[in-house]
């Protein structure tokens, strides 16, 4: 089951990431705060990885192909020990390696996104290399659901269809809110769920914020001899409650009182 620590561990996310944005008068906290909970049971509860050897042979592999909510990962990264809260609050300087967008140099991060429908297509051809290796890792790749947009990606579920990679498994961040407005507003996804069945898939819709929901339903994944999806159905901004559904916080950067506000709400 989702576990105490797993729930720790995304308050913790949630709490690092707001202050490193805030510092860095960056943006995209609404899409951190979405796939927070993900993140956190997937590195808490789910992967293989070691801190002390990011590139390990047995590791499991996580993409972020909504890349502009790196610094939820970065967050994690840190608050997992693969590299200081000290370099992390460079985030945004002039030569950091802690890019506005995910990127592989930094220790933990397997390639850099942002160009949005690019991470699944990569997230294939890792999971075929270790499927003809006959490796035991998994790998895991969350999308966001107005990137489904993208035609990369269909052409991309054809192809863990046909090749039966069932040692990938695709999570869907569905807060239904992209850069220009509602999904359904800017382009109809229809039915999610039907559309992967229809390829062959294993498909199951879960609360992205429930952390036994989504342990379970990663635990079910790993159980099927199939590629699968999770479609996680989250809020945007999730944990406060101003930033909660609300476009602006895929821009906007919390002043001095919304940060004092938020970070209250998030530790409380």
């Amino acid at each position: 089951m989702g576990s105490l620590q797993s729930r720790e561990l995304a308050k913790n996310i949630r709490a690092l990431s707001l202050e490193i944005i805030y510092n860095a008068r960056a943006s995209h906290i609404g899409s951190v705060f979405s796939c927070a909970d993900i993140i956190a049971v997937l590195y808490e509860s789910v992967m293989n990885y070691d801190p002390y050897q990011p590139d390990w042979a047995s590791r499991d592999r996580f993409i972020l192909s909504k890349g502009h909510a790196c610094v939820g990962v970065y967050s994690c990264l840190s608050l997992k020990g693969f590299f200081s809260k000290e370099e992390l609050n460079t985030y945004g300087l002039l030569n950091s390696p802690f890019m506005s967008h995910i990127s592989h140099k930094v220790p933990g991060v397997e390639f850099s996104s942002g160009s949005l429908g690019h991470g699944l297509s990569y997230s294939v051809g890792i999971a075929l290399t270790l499927k003809r290796k006959k490796s035991s890792s998994k790998v895991y790749v969350i999308l966001g659901d107005g990137e489904l947009n993208e035609g990369s990606n269909w052409e991309a579920i054809m192809f863990i269809s046909h090749y039966k990679l069932s040692n990938l498994t695709i999570i869907i961040d569905n807060n239904k809110l992209q850069g220009l407005g509602l999904t359904d507003d800017v382009i109809r996804m229809g039915q999610l769920e039907l559309k992967f069945k229809s390829f062959g898939l294993y498909v199951k819709s879960v609360d992205g914020h429930s952390h036994d929901e989504i342990f379970r339903a990663l635990s079910e994944t790993a159980d099927k001899n199939l590629p699968s999806v999770i479609i996680a159905n989250t809020t945007k901004g999730k944990g406060v409650d101003f930033m909660e559904d609300s476009l602006e916080w895929h821009y906007k950067n919390p002043n001095k009182d919304q940060f004092i506000n938020a970070m209250n709400q998030i530790m409380q």
